[in-house]
């Protein structure tokens, strides 16, 4: 193989997260978002010794079951990725391939395979969409990124991850700010007004909150956008429309100013019976009905809480102590992210917890501060896992049980290695589909402290996963 040589051959399996893997002469190539099955072009983007990467050009001959994607972006979209495939072919593919990996460090797994979202389409609460062209100086455009390209920007007005109030809502904000003639911001210039639209919906409540992100550069009449909204004919309820300024330099949305030109600044959505009150950049599960079997597996994991003082640790704005609090003693809640923390404090208020209790900081410091005793914990850390001395604390506590929720299963995988080695043992694990059509789903784990003279089977020596895992994910 040599770099720029257009080559062509059949996805033999599929790896963590989405990696298709076919052999050339012998040698393994990396080709992502490609399905086993599928007969593909590709062009070579790297080529080493006994190993090479591709970027996916055709698909020549379609995969067993493949079907047409229903969504008309789909070739063009980065958004999705297995919206070819239908939905149990998608369960079974996350599935294997989240065991697999897994069984690297656990041998004895006892996996309970993944289940699946109540809703395969229209499933999204929220959507972050940008501005920018479809191509070089090409019309204005508000959607998601072209799959491949860190510029282009593909209008997604008839995407089918979320409900239609969305799709409206994006076409009259597109349409708007294209008659103000204003440019949307330009991520390498620094110039530019139009950055990005949020819009998030109780799927629950029917509530809708919009926000615009623009820069402080033009000038635009977002009341008139706001009166334009308010005259959509929605499914749901327009309880707020934002205007938000942010002049950062780094393609994030963030918000350096809010202005409220309608209603309130938050929604309402609802979660196995408890009430949520979410701002424009709460961390909330993206897929409400989803999020509800992610919560009820969790608890059922979790098992007798009577009289229990339960560590909800990364507790974001409180969602699973929430849960937890009505047959607990009491729930204690740890999180970085300071607005979370007190979005958490006024969701227990709204649902009338007065057993939570919810402490903003480090988990690594704020573990040593707390007064009372854990008898089991829950943890829902960020994609990178858990900081290894943070975690070393967690395991000193001695807990008989812990609940781990992982949304990247490499990450997962590593912690267990620790905890394994620390002495727990994985009694039972499955993988919850929180995100169809994309190769993303949540993890879920019960551990258990095993007794000092048992030993649990590890699949592989840490400095060694270490190693590999680095190695593969370089790759």
């Amino acid at each position: 193989m040599k770099k720029g040589e257009i080559l062509e051959g059949v996805v033999k399996e599929l790896r963590f997260p989405n990696k298709g893997i076919l052999e050339i002469e012998g040698a393994p190539v990396v080709v992502k978002n490609a399905v086993p099955g599928q007969k593909i072009r590709f062009s070579v983007t790297k080529a080493r010794s006994g190993r090479g990467e591709g970027r996916l050009l055709e698909v020549l001959e379609k995969a067993p079951g493949e079907i047409e994607a229903p969504c008309p972006h789909f070739e063009n979209c980065g958004g999705c990725t297995y919206q070819n495939l239908p939905y149990e072919q998608q369960l079974a593919m996350k599935s294997s391939v989240v065991e697999k990996l897994l069984r690297e460090v656990c041998p004895d797994l006892n996996f309970e395979g993944i289940k699946g979202s109540p809703r395969e389409k229209e499933y999204r609460n929220k959507m972050e969409f940008s501005f920018g062209d479809a191509y070089k100086d090409g019309p204005l455009a508000l959607g998601m990124h072209k799959r491949g390209s860190f510029y282009d920007i593909v209008t997604v007005d008839q995407c089918q991850i979320v409900e239609e109030d969305f799709r409206k809502i994006l076409s009259a904000v597109l349409d708007f700010a294209a008659e103000t003639g204003f440019p949307y911001y330009h991520k390498l210039r620094h110039t530019g007004f139009w950055r990005h639209l949020l819009v998030r919906k109780g799927l629950k409540t029917g509530e809708v909150l919009v926000a615009v992100v623009t820069s402080s550069q033009n000038s635009a009449d977002m009341n008139a956008l706001a009166e334009r909204l308010k005259a959509l004919s929605l499914d749901g309820e327009l309880v707020g429309v934002l205007h938000i300024i942010n002049d950062s330099l780094a393609d994030v949305v963030q918000c350096d100013e809010s202005r409220t030109l309608f209603g309130r600044d938050f929604l309402y959505e609802e979660l196995l019976g408890l009430k949520f009150k979410i701002s424009p950049f709460s961390f909330f599960q993206t897929n409400s009905f989803g999020a509800e079997v992610l919560y009820e597996t969790a608890r059922d994991y979790v098992g007798e809480t009577k009289d229990k003082v339960i560590y909800d640790l990364y507790s974001g704005t409180g969602t699973i102590a929430q849960i937890l609090a009505p047959v607990a003693q009491k729930v204690v809640g740890v999180e970085i992210v300071e607005e979370a923390v007190e979005a958490a404090k006024v969701n227990a208020g709204l649902n009338h917890l007065d057993n939570c209790d919810f402490h903003a900081g480090d988990v690594l410091k704020v573990i040593d501060e707390l007064s009372e005793m854990p008898d089991l914990i829950v943890l829902d850390p960020p994609r990178d896992g858990i900081n290894p001395k943070a975690l070393e604390k967690i395991i000193r506590f001695g807990v008989d049980r812990m609940v781990y929720i992982s949304c990247k299963p490499t990450s997962l995988a590593r912690d267990l290695v620790t905890l394994q080695s620390s002495g727990y043992r994985v009694e039972k694990c499955c993988c919850i589909d929180l995100f169809p059509s994309t190769y993303h789903c949540e993890t879920v784990c019960l551990l258990s402290k095993q007794k000092p003279d048992t030993k649990v089977k590890i699949g592989i020596d840490m400095d060694d996963y270490y190693r590999i895992r680095e190695n593969a994910e370089s790759k």
